[in-house]
């Protein structure tokens, strides 16, 4: 696989680091298997420099281009979810934010015959949750 490739697949993937041009641990100087644009290894060997090497915060952030608090943020999303927490996470909502697991049971039972309208003013009364007709249909075919 040629750099190129590599990186256009990293791109792909979401996976390019930000700041490839500021990586400076000698690692990644010589190119071949370290590379500078992956970002899900750099950030394996800023934690590796530091808790392997014993190379300081601040100087492993700074050698691999992220800032001290960023540093902290990678190491405890590698110590709550081990490799795959050195991916980044999707940005944004996951999901509804109203419905809830009872509410989404409750619409599935009810009746075939209840319009959305209708289930809207049912989950109001029951539950205290204003949802839109759309959202209820929506929740009633999944």
């Amino acid at each position: 696989m040629t750099e190129a490739s590599r990186i256009r697949t990293l791109a792909d993937a979401g996976l390019v680091h930000p700041h490839a041009e500021a990586v400076t641990a000698p690692l990644f100087a010589g190119g071949g298997f370290f590379l500078a644009s992956d970002k899900v290894q750099v950030k394996y060997e800023m934690l590796r420099a530091h808790l392997v090497d014993g190379v300081s915060v601040t100087d492993a952030a700074d050698a691999h281009g992220y800032s001290r608090a960023g540093f902290y943020v990678v190491q405890a999303a590698f110590e709550r979810a081990g490799m795959t927490g050195l991916i980044d996470e999707r940005r944004g909502r996951r999901g509804p934010v109203k419905l809830t697991e009872e509410i989404v049971e409750f619409l599935r039972t009810a009746p075939a015959s209840a319009s959305g309208g209708q289930l809207v003013d049912e989950v109001a009364n029951r539950f205290g949750v204003l949802l839109h007709r759309r959202t209820v249909e929506r929740a009633r075919r999944r």
